[in-house]
């Protein structure tokens, strides 16, 4: 990744932008219809509503019960994740999940590894847009909210998520970010975590010669 170097934000900046994502969204789905709650998102196995679910299980699981849960799936964390989503899903009304998000904007959950940074890239940022650029609703966070995530791209996330950047090189418009080396994929700044988190995106939104394997087109979606 060759980036401009960047300040390091303060553990009080990153809270509070997560605190401030946390209560836009909590807005923005208060406006969703019936409909929209239903359509997919671009983790495509998961409805919003399953989407939006996923976000408040850091907040509602204890540590013990988070591991009973992995437990129970014989430590594999995507089926965990899964199956958690599902069923709040099923079981709680969206009023009911939407209060969760706006009810814990300051809530201290982080992920096991990534600290604050990820907590913003992975459960704010990154399911954020899972939600509004599959609903192409038109949101643009902050800029100096987006480049924390940015900054935290790391090659352990790719391997996660099981993304192959072999010969693409991932381009912020109007930032200096990129991620990759090769052919450049250019994406609004906003946008570029998703395919770094195993997401594809609708046709349309990159451009350069490669963008295809980051599309939905490439799933045959």
């Amino acid at each position: 990744m060759e980036n401009a170097p960047t300040r390091t934000q303060s553990e009080a900046e990153v809270r509070a932008a997560i605190a401030a994502e946390r209560r836009e969204l909590a807005d923005l789905f208060d406006s969703l219809s019936a409909d929209q709650w239903n359509e997919p998102g671009l983790c495509t196995e998961w409805r919003v509503r399953e989407v939006a679910a996923h976000r408040s299980t850091g907040v509602r699981l204890s540590l013990p019960a988070a591991l009973a849960e992995l437990a129970e799936a014989r430590g594999n964390l995507h089926r965990t994740t899964d199956r958690i989503a599902r069923g709040d899903a099923t079981a709680r009304s969206t009023t009911a999940l939407v209060a969760f998000l706006r009810d814990n904007t300051h809530h201290p959950w982080t992920p096991p590894i990534g600290g604050l940074p990820a907590a913003l890239g992975h459960d704010v940022v990154v399911h954020g847009l899972d939600i509004t650029v599959a609903l192409g609703r038109d949101r643009r966070v902050p800029e100096d909210r987006i480049r924390i995530p940015l900054d935290g791209i790391r090659p352990a996330i790719l391997r996660f998520f099981g993304v192959d950047l072999d010969g693409s090189r991932l381009c912020a418009d109007a930032l200096d970010r990129s991620y990759g080396s090769g052919s450049p994929v250019y994406r609004r700044a906003q946008g570029l975590p998703l395919p770094t988190f195993g997401r594809r995106l609708p046709d349309g939104l990159l451009r350069g010669e490669p963008s295809n394997r980051f599309t939905r087109a490439a799933k045959g979606a």
